[in-house]
């Protein structure tokens, strides 16, 4: 079972393989704003746990085991993303929210979740009504 840091380090690792085609060390070291020495040591783990093959010098590539985790982490992730827009939540507190919330998630609670972005994407007048609710909460707080 991957932890929080390792299932950090997929998804990362799962999105720069997606845009670009592969990835490097010093690219997964800059999009989590770590060292590349704590890079090296993660890969080489998750090397060890059969979640991607390192090979120093050469790079990585994710093993289907890798790939499936890093598909359903980076689904995970957007739809977290989706229902804080949803729910009204300041775009520049999205991210943050997302990254200190998925890992504490259970995998039903995602599929709840997923159920209720799909209740207010079918019918966008839902999410109208809501940010109607929210307006006038925040008109009666001012």
């Amino acid at each position: 079972m991957a932890t929080p840091s390792m299932e950090d380090y997929i998804e990362q690792i799962y999105i720069l393989i997606d845009e670009k085609g592969y990835a490097r060390v010093s690219d997964i070291a800059e999009n989590l704003n770590v060292h590349p020495s704590s890079v090296t040591k993660m890969v080489q783990k998750l090397d060890q746990e059969e979640y991607l093959v390192y090979e120093k010098y050469r790079g990585l590539i994710l093993t289907p085991k890798g790939k499936k985790i890093g598909k359903s982490l980076v689904f995970r992730h957007e739809l977290l993303e989706k229902l804080l827009r949803i729910i009204g939540v300041k775009e520049e507190l999205i991210y943050e929210d997302v990254e200190g919330i998925e890992h504490h998630l259970s995998w039903d609670s995602i599929d709840r979740i997923g159920d209720l972005v799909q209740y207010f994407e079918d019918k966008p007048e839902r999410i109208e009504e809501l940010k109607k609710v929210q307006n006038e909460k925040d008109q009666r707080n001012q």
